[in-house]
C-alpha cells in the first residue's frame, strides 16, 4: 500500500511522515519477463561509438560485472583509508579534454574535504544492466556475422587518463557482453600517444573499413586505417594497422590537436565515399568532408557546414532520418522523405548538438532547416551528463540506434577509489517526431525489456498540490518506469500567469503549475532524493513554456559531487498527456519525456539511498494544481556483463 506524505512548505522543507493517509493499492502483475531472442545481420554501414578522450579509464578488476558486496565488517570503514591516489592532469597538453567535473592537480575543487566513501557505497555504484567494461570506457558498436562489437578507449594500467588502448566487447541483443582481448594497441609513430575514436564502414563486399585518430610521437592528431586480420572470424579477434599509415594528416589552417573523430562514410550516386572529420578554425565550428574510393588515399574534398562561435567540434555524426517511416536508414540512403541529422559534441561545453536540414550530395553541403536551431545553438541529443555519442543503422532491425558515453561526475580521486569510470547509455531507437517535424525522438531499443522482471502499477492516482507518495516499491536501484500525468486544462487555462523562467526551476521551488513527476533513488525519510519532473511556465501573455528537469541538488550527502540542475524544453502537444519513461540503474537514471522528444541522463552517487533503502515516489510541489497520475514500475534483472569463453 502507497502512503501519501503532505510537507509544510515544499520538499526541501519537507519533514516526512507529518501526515499519511492511504493510498492507492497497486495492481502486482506478476512476471511479464521474455525470453532473449539473438539478433542477426549484417548491417551495410556501421560506427564505433564515438569515445570522446575525455573519459576516464580503469583499473584492471579481477571480477567481471557489479563487484561482490563486502562483508559486514570492512564496509563499515572509509574506503579512502586504503588508498590515497595521486592525481593528474588527463592530456590536455595533447589535447585532450579534461574531466568535465572533478578535482584535477591545480582545481580549487581538490581542497574540498574527501568524503569517506565506503566499500559498499562505492560497489553499489556500478550499474547493473548498463554497458560498462571490467575497468572502463568505450567506443560503440558494430555488427559481423551474428555478433554486436563495441570497441571502447580503455587504460589497463589505471582509472584515469594514459596508455589509451582499444577494448573489445561482443553482444547478442546489445544488452548482455562478452569481454574480449584488446583489439588495438599504441604501439606505431602514428599512434604511439593514444589510439582514439574509430568509426567502420562495412563495403558491399564485406568487408570492414575501420579509421580512427591517432596521437602520434609529436602529438599530432592523425587518422589511420585498420582492418580484421580473418574476415570469417565472428569474434573480429585480430586488426590489423594499414602499413601506409596515417592516411589523413590535419590539412593547412586546421591545429594539430584540432582533427579528430572520422565518421561512418557514405557513397554517393558518383560512386564516391564520403566520410566527415570534426575541427575548428579559430571559434568556428566545422566539419571537414573527405572522399575516397579505396580508404587509403583520402582528398579533403569540403567542409560539410559550420558554425560561428561553437568552437571545436568533436565526434560528428551524419546520417539520414525517414519522414515517412519508423524504420532506420543506411548512411548512404539519399533522396526524397528524409531528412539528415548532423550532430556535433561540442568541446566547448561537453554537450551533444543536433539538427535537421537538407543535405545536397551534389554541392557537398548541409543546410539546417531552422537556422535559430542550427548545431551548437539549438537542441540537444540530451540535456543531462551525456556526450561523444555516435549512431550506427542496424540493418537486420532496420534501425537507426544511438548510444552515448556517459563520464562520472564525482572526483578522480573517486574513480580511483572504486577501480572504473563511466559508461555508456542503454542503446536508444532513432526516429523522426512527425508530429512536431522539428526533431527527432529517441527511445530504448526494444531488447532492455527482456530484463524486466516484477510489475507493479498504480491507475488514477490524485496528486493533491503539496502531496508525496511513497509507492513503498523496495530496492528500488534497478527499474523502468513508465509514468502518464493528466493535467487539468482548464486549471491551466485559468491559473494567473507571471513566470519568467528560461529552464528548470528547482524541485523545491512552488510554482502554480509545477513541479511534478517522481522522486528516485531517495531514501525513506528523503534526505537524500532526485526528482525528475516536468516544469510548468505560464508568462503574462498566457503562454506555456514546458521543461523535463532532473534536480541533484539533494541527490546525496556526499561531497564533491556534482549536484546541478539539468533541463531542457519539452513539446506537450495540444490533447497530449505529459509522459515520462525512466531507467534507473543505481548511479545512472536516464529520463525520456514525451516519448523521447526530450532526453536527460544523470549520473547519482547516494550515501543512504542504495540497496534495500532505495525508494520510488509520486510527487506534485505546484500550488494551484492537481495531477492525476498513472504509473507502471517495472524491477529489472542485471545484465550478463562477463569475459568470453573461446572454447565455447
Amino acid at each position: 500500500m502507497a502512503s501519501v506524505i503532505f510537507p509544510q512548505r515544499d520538499l526541501e522543507q519537507n519533514e516526512p511522515l507529518l501526515r499519511a493517509i492511504n493510498g492507492p493499492e497497486p495492481d502486482h502483475l506478476g512476471q511479464t519477463g521474455k525470453p532473449r531472442r539473438p539478433i542477426k545481420g549484417i548491417a551495410v554501414t556501421v560506427t564505433f561509438s564515438c569515445l570522446l578522450l575525455l573519459s576516464l579509464l580503469a583499473l584492471t578488476l579481477n571480477r567481471p560485472g557489479r563487484p561482490e558486496a563486502s562483508p559486514a565488517s570492512e564496509s563499515l570503514s572509509p574506503a579512502r583509508e586504503s588508498l590515497s591516489p595521486a592525481v593528474v592532469s588527463r592530456g590536455k597538453p595533447q589535447g585532450v579534454s579534461e574531466k568535465a567535473f572533478g578535482a584535477t592537480a591545480g582545481d580549487p575543487m581538490a581542497e574540498v574535504e574527501a568524503f569517506p566513501w565506503t566499500s559498499d557505497m562505492l560497489s553499489w555504484q556500478r550499474s547493473g544492466y548498463h554497458f560498462q567494461p571490467r575497468n572502463n570506457w568505450m567506443n560503440g558498436p558494430l555488427y559481423h556475422k551474428g555478433y554486436y562489437h563495441i570497441f571502447y578507449q580503455y587504460n589497463p594500467d589505471s582509472a584515469i587518463w594514459g596508455n589509451i588502448t582499444w577494448g573489445h566487447a561482443i553482444s547478442t541483443d546489445l544488452i548482455n557482453w562478452n569481454h574480449l582481448p584488446i583489439s588495438l594497441l599504441p604501439d606505431q609513430w602514428y599512434d604511439i600517444h593514444g589510439v582514439w575514436t574509430g568509426s567502420a564502414t562495412i563495403l558491399p563486399d564485406g568487408n570492414i573499413m575501420m579509421l580512427y585518430t591517432g596521437d602520434t610521437n609529436q602529438f599530432v592528431q592523425v587518422q589511420n586505417l585498420a582492418y580484421p586480420a580473418n574476415l570469417s572470424d565472428p569474434l573480429l579477434r585480430d586488426w590489423v594497422k594499414y602499413p601506409g599509415n596515417p592516411v589523413m594528416t590535419p590539412p593547412e589552417g586546421i591545429g594539430s590537436k584540432d582533427f579528430r573523430d572520422p565518421s561512418t562514410a557514405w557513397v554517393g550516386q558518383d560512386g564516391v565515399w564520403r566520410l566527415t572529420i570534426g575541427s575548428k578554425i579559430n571559434k568556428t565550428g566545422v566539419s571537414l568532408v573527405y572522399k575516397t574510393s579505396n580508404f587509403t588515399h583520402f582528398e579533403l574534398e569540403d567542409t560539410l557546414h559550420e558554425v560561428p562561435g561553437t568552437g571545436m567540434w568533436e565526434c560528428v555524426d551524419f546520417y539520414p532520418v525517414s519522414t515517412t517511416t519508423k524504420n532506420g536508414l543506411d548512411t548512404s540512403a539519399y533522396g526524397p522523405g528524409m531528412k539528415h541529422l548532423l550532430k556535433a559534441s561540442l568541446d566547448d561545453d561537453k554537450h551533444d548538438y543536433y539538427a535537421l536540414g537538407t543535405y545536397d550530395l551534389a554541392g557537398g553541403k548541409w543546410v539546417p532547416d531552422n537556422p535559430d536551431l542550427d548545431v551548437g545553438i539549438g537542441l540537444r541529443l540530451d540535456y543531462g551528463k551525456y556526450y561523444a555519442s555516435k549512431s550506427f543503422y542496424d540493418h537486420k532491425r532496420g534501425r537507426r540506434i544511438l548510444w552515448g558515453w556517459v563520464g562520472e561526475t564525482d572526483t578522480e580521486a573517486d574513480d580511483l577509489l572504486k577501480g572504473w569510470a563511466s559508461l555508456l547509455t542503454i542503446p536508444r531507437v532513432v526516429t523522426y517526431d512527425a508530429k512536431t517535424g522539428t526533431n527527432i525522438l529517441q527511445w530504448p531499443v526494444k531488447e532492455v525489456e527482456s530484463l524486466r522482471r516484477h510489475t507493479t502499477e498504480f491507475k488514477d492516482v490524485v496528486l493533491e498540490p503539496g502531496s508525496i507518495i511513497n509507492l513503498n516499491i523496495t530496492s528500488a536501484a534497478q527499474l523502468d518506469v513508465s509514468a502518464v500525468f493528466e493535467v487539468d486544462e482548464g486549471a491551466l487555462k485559468s491559473a494567473v500567469g507571471n513566470d519568467v523562467i528560461g529552464n528548470c526551476s528547482p524541485a523545491a521551488v512552488r510554482k502554480a503549475l509545477g513541479p511534478f513527476g517522481l522522486l528516485v533513488l531517495a531514501d525513506e525519510s528523503l534526505s537524500e532524493l532526485t526528482p525528475v519532473y516536468f516544469y510548468i511556465a505560464k508568462a503574462s501573455d498566457g503562454t506555456l513554456k514546458k521543461w523535463l528537469c532532473t534536480d541533484l541538488s539533494r541527490s546525496t550527502k556526499a561531497r564533491g559531487v556534482d549536484k546541478q540542475i539539468y533541463g531542457g524544453p519539452v513539446s506537450v502537444l495540444e490533447g497530449e498527456d505529459y509522459t515520462m519513461r525512466l531507467l534507473v540503474d543505481h548511479s545512472i537514471v536516464e529520463a525520456f519525456g514525451q516519448g523521447g522528444r526530450t532526453c536527460i541522463t544523470s549520473r547519482v552517487y547516494p550515501t543512504r539511498a542504495i540497496d534495500g533503502a532505495a525508494r520510488i515516489f509520486l510527487f506534485n510541489n505546484a500550488t494551484n494544481i492537481s495531477v492525476t497520475a498513472s504509473v507502471k514500475i517495472w524491477k529489472l534483472d542485471s545484465a550478463k556483463i562477463r569475459p568470453f569463453k573461446i572454447d565455447s
